[in-house]
């Protein structure tokens, strides 16, 4: 995490025992200890971009649900199997 935070100047946004996240111009980058990326596409309604996507033969991981963290997430995959996660918070 060092190297994205002090290398690259990223604004660390969250940190977990095994979780980073950062700020990239209004995009969160976050990571896992196993190495694992994530890239989280921040909506205004999960549910909404979700059905859009879906109709667009998006493949989606999970359907929307509510995170003990307070957010509302659902995953999906490229086409070449990278993992975005949408995701919106309560207002």
């Amino acid at each position: 995490m060092d190297f994205y935070e002090n290398v690259l100047g990223l604004k660390k946004t969250g940190e977990w025992s095994n979780y980073a996240s950062f700020d990239v111009g209004g995009v969160t980058l976050a990571f896992e200890l196993n190495g694992m990326f994530q890239m989280y596409l921040l909506v205004d309604n999960v549910d909404e971009a979700y059905e859009k996507l879906e109709e667009k033969g998006v493949k989606f991981l999970t359907e929307p649900k509510d995170q003990f963290w307070g957010g509302r997430t659902a995953e999906f995959v490229d086409r070449d199997g990278n993992k975005f996660i949408l995701e919106s918070f309560k207002k």
